[in-house]
């Protein structure tokens, strides 16, 4: 593995975790860096760290609040 993907991993948490969790990243990116990008999605996605998923978190929060709004009423 490359040492400028061992530092953008150590400097994430969430790859550290991830990685430790899933080993088998461990091979692919030794045998190719540039699955990092791959990698990197996977994570985002496995721990809903995408936009959509903040948006929808949001969305969410809202309606509760909108829910709870109308049953004071």
């Amino acid at each position: 593995m490359t040492l400028e993907t061992q530092y953008k991993i150590k400097s994430n948490p969430n790859y550290v975790k991830y990685l430790r969790q899933n080993s088998q990243w461990y091979k692919y990116l030794n045998r190719n860096p540039s699955y990092f990008k791959n990698f990197e999605n996977t994570v985002k996605e496995a721990y809903s760290l995408r936009l959509t998923d903040r948006i929808s978190s949001a969305m969410k929060t809202l309606e509760l609040l909108e829910n709870v709004m109308s049953s004071l009423r």
